[in-house]
């Protein structure tokens, strides 16, 4: 498949406050965002044209504005509003979509006052590619040399774009050895995440999570875990030793869009997706797909 660059599409992107063709929602090269990563996003899934968790990840989105300092020029309800204005006008049913606010072009350096505040939200198809019986075979993970930082060293609770370089760095390492992604350790030397999703072990009846004190305590995360104790799963948030994997079972992923994946191996270590991984898999997609449901007839009868 032919790879399409994301700046030569048509359709529409919400760019401060109105609905901008895709090709003219452009930005300045001197922008503070780009140049000192003063930039916050979120990263969604809609299902049959609903965004799940929608109003989570507004707030969650002017929370990391505001632990950069900065407010979002939109309340999380307008915010809501414009997303669905926006995959109404990009007739999208199954999709991926993108909320960024960032600082503009107004000052170059690390003083920000007198900048203004930009806000897009972008949206593209995102179909479900495998089947739940192919995601069941696992992916393999590579353990990163790259870490998580200390909560007084950067705003880690912030979904702040900066934060992701080192993810990026980690994916690119790991696809260049043969894996699909990696698993980054914490400064202190514990199990973090993967670059984009929170992860959890399973040995019997319990899963294993670390906990997210360095890390985004993820929406689909939180999700799971719900969905696990209604399944009879006890939940164990801990630090983790990376050489207590080997003590494991199942090992999965969680995240907006890597949604309940499986994992068959995190270096030398292995795992055999079974009872936990399936049934969450299945109970996440199923929830997605009901709460999207709901959501369409509560807007019908208003």
């Amino acid at each position: 498949m032919a790879l399409i660059p994301f700046d030569d599409r048509d359709g529409w992107v919400w760019f401060d406050g109105k609905l901008t063709p895709w090709r003219e929602a452009r930005i300045h090269v001197l922008n503070h965002g780009l140049h000192y990563a003063s930039c916050v996003f979120e990263g969604q899934r809609a299902y049959d044209g609903v965004v799940f968790k929608l109003n989570e990840h507004s707030e969650r989105l002017a929370r990391s504005a505001q632990l950069l300092g900065f407010e979002l020029p939109y309340t999380p309800a307008e915010v809501n509003a414009a997303t669905a204005e926006l995959l109404a006008a990009n007739g999208l049913s199954d999709a991926y979509v993108r909320p960024v606010a960032w600082l503009g072009s107004e000052q170059m350096g690390v003083y920000t006052r007198g900048s203004k505040v930009h806000m897009a939200i972008a949206c593209w198809e995102w179909p479900s590619y495998f089947s739940p019986e192919e995601k069941l075979k696992g992916i393999r993970l590579e353990i990163s040399r790259w870490k998580r930082p200390a909560p007084d060293t950067a705003p880690t609770e912030s979904k702040a774009a900066g934060l992701y370089m080192i993810c990026t760095m980690s994916r690119r390492e790991a696809d260049g050895r043969g894996f699909d992604d990696a698993l980054m350790l914490d400064y202190r030397g514990y199990v973090a995440e993967a670059t984009g999703a929170n992860i959890f072990f399973g040995r019997g009846k319990e899963l294993h999570t670390p906990t997210p004190d360095c890390f985004l305590d993820g929406i689909t995360r939180r999700t799971v875990m719900g969905l696990a104790r209604e399944a009879g799963y006890t939940i164990v948030e801990r630090h983790i030793r990376p050489e207590e994997m080997a003590g494991f079972d199942e090992c999965f992923l969680t995240g907006s869009a890597a949604e309940v994946t499986p994992v068959r191996q995190i270096g030398d270590y292995s795992f055999k997706p079974a009872e936990a991984c399936s049934t969450l898999l299945h109970a996440y997609s199923d929830l997605v797909r009901v709460e999207g449901r709901a959501a369409r007839a509560a807007a019908a009868a208003e």
